[in-house]
Parts: structure tokens; sequence; C-alpha cells
């Protein structure tokens, strides 16, 4: 996705600036934009040659000649929902934004068909016993184990290749040889795979001081028996545009009491709640993070991701949240695994 800093306009922009803007920017489009980033519209030559048509000249504001109901795409939406909306209006080009409306980056519809290919690691934690899916794993790793005629973790990689990111690291323990004798170097499946074993069991994070080079860049962190549509790529921008040291992805988890729920105060009843709904955001999973947080995790030692944030947020370096509404699906009980067997075919 392409960053939008410097095709950026403000109310108080003239014409002769968002020319400006306009003609060394390689997407021909200024996104104009409030205080809060949040988006107004969007300014393209043809818009300043109208104003300048009906009396308009250089000095004048943009304010009167802004196309205030652009399509836009949430970050949320997954690559085939951009395409179809941006097809839909015959765009080559649609803006990205949060849920506030702030604007993330701009998306070329070229690269939706084709990704650019980007260098960032995946980390995938597939070391995992899978005792709560037995028998089914008692031959064949949590990971492995067939969704929709693939193994997850298939699906997996093949979500992340989609969006370009083909560097994938297996942190491996339990039956690891079946997943290496599956996936090899991942040259077969258009990836390069690499593998780090762990000795011993190390947790969502402690693997991660196991990783045989130093990282330059931010790297993805997911657990290897998810299933999800979220759009990666906006992931890794949400992370770079919001300067976090980690991003952890969260799910909005409802949960009903299933009784009457009595507020006190003393011996005095105040009300009474039939039912209540309790909404709780909880970690799904799935992170970025940038290569300074490796030094917070200690070496040979069993260490959570929950324990890193901790951490992170301990010593005020900035972690974030990124809230995921696409499907999402941990299988790690056998109702789950039925229902992900299920879902499958009307999801992927």
């Amino acid at each position: 996705m392409k960053q939008i800093n410097n095709i950026k306009l403000t109310l108080t922009s003239t014409i002769k600036e968002a020319l400006k803007i306009i003609d060394s920017g390689a997407m021909q489009i200024a996104i104009v934009v409030d205080k809060e980033d949040r988006l107004i519209g969007t300014l393209t030559d043809g818009d300043i040659r109208r104003g300048l048509l009906n009396g308009l000249d250089l000095a004048s504001s943009i304010e009167s000649i802004i196309f205030r109901t652009p399509t836009v795409a949430n970050i949320t939406d997954t690559k085939e929902e951009i395409l179809k909306k941006a097809l839909a209006k015959k765009l080559h080009q649609i803006p990205i934004v949060d849920d506030e409306r702030r604007v993330i980056g701009i998306k070329e519809i070229e690269e939706l068909v084709k990704p650019s290919l980007k260098s960032n690691k995946v980390v995938l934690m597939v070391g995992g016993l899978g005792t709560r899916l037995r028998p089914l794993t008692n031959s064949t790793p949590k990971p492995m184990l067939h969704v929709g005629n693939k193994p997850i973790l298939k699906t997996i990689v093949e979500k992340f290749a989609e969006y370009g990111y083909t560097n994938i690291i297996m942190c491996v323990n339990y039956k690891h040889h079946v997943i290496q004798d599956y996936f090899g170097d991942g040259s077969e499946f258009g990836i390069n795979i690499e593998y780090i074993l762990e000795e011993q069991r190390m947790g969502t994070a402690g693997a991660l001081s196991l990783l045989k080079e130093k990282l330059a860049e931010a790297f993805f962190v997911m657990n290897g028996d998810l299933l999800t549509n979220v759009n990666f790529e906006h992931l890794h921008d949400y992370h770079i545009a919001h300067d976090a040291a980690a991003t952890m992805c969260v799910r909005e988890y409802d949960f009903q009491v299933p009784y009457g729920v009595v507020n006190m105060q003393n011996s005095k009843i105040l009300s009474i709640e039939e039912k209540p709904v309790q909404k709780f955001f909880v970690s799904a999973g799935i992170y970025m993070l940038s290569p300074s947080v490796l030094e917070e995790i200690p070496k040979n030692e069993f260490f959570d991701m929950p324990t890193l944030f901790e951490k992170l947020i301990e010593k005020e370096k900035k972690a974030v949240s990124f809230l995921l509404r696409e499907y999402w699906l941990d299988i790690g009980r056998m109702e789950e695994y039925e229902k992900a067997n299920n879902e499958y075919h009307e999801v992927f």
C-alpha cells in the first residue's frame, strides 16, 4: 500500500499547492484530511481544471472543488472486497481508512491483481501438542490436520503468499518431521521456508529468541492453528503507520452471564440485570513486531506473548491493537475443528 504523507492537503491548501503535489506524485491524486488525519475527500487534476474554468485562480482555496464522496476501503477489508469496490467504480486506486476514517494509505489496484513480494519475515508457531484434539493429533501435529482437504498450515501459508509475504520461518517441535517432510524448503509452494526446532517448550514468544539471523524490519508472528481472512498487508501498514513496537490482533468476545446480576451497595440492592452480556477484547494469536522487541525476550526460557506485551507496556514501548472483523477461528477443540470443516469452502 502506498503511503500518503507526501500527497496530503488540508482545507486551507491552495490550488497551486495541490497542483504541485499532484504533478510531483506518481499517483496523480491528492488526499484532503482534517487535523486528525480523517479523510475529507480527494482531489485530481480534473477537479482542478473544472475549478479554474469556473473562475478560480491558483491562489484560491481547494475547499470548493474537493470531491467529498470518494470510494474508500476499510483497513479490515479483504483483498477481494477491495478489488470488488474498485472494479465496480473503474478505479485505479482506492484510499484505505480505519474505523475513525483516518487515512492509512492508498491501494493501487494493479498491486491487488499481482501483489509485490515483500521481504518481511513470517514466523509461524507450529510446535504445539494439540492435546485437546486427540486422538487426531496422536500421529499428526495440529497444524497439519486437514480442513477443506488441505492442512491448516497450508491455508495459512497460502494466505500470506497471497499478499506477497513468502519468507516463512516455522518454529517446530511436536512431530516436526511431518511438517518438514510436507513443506520442505517451500519451493514447491512458491515460498521460502526455514525451520527452528524448539528442543523444549518455549511459549508463544520464547521461540523468537532462537531466530538464526537478526531481523532488520517488522515481522509477523502467528499461531499455526488459526484460520482467518485477515488482510495481512493492512496489518503491516497499520503497524508502520502507528510507529508501534508491537501490534496485537484482537477479537471482540461476548459472554452472557446465565443469571440475573444483582448490583449492590453494602446490603442495599441498587438494580438487577437479567442475564447481561459482557464484552471483552481477546488476543487473536496474530502479531506484528518491530525488531527492537526481540531484545526483551530472554534466551532459552519459556516466555509467552502476553508476558512480552506486559513487559513492553511497563517499559512504555508502544503496543497497539488491530481489531479483526474478518473471519477468524482458533481450532483448539474438536467442535472448532468440525466447525472449520463445515465453513471452509464458503469462507475460502
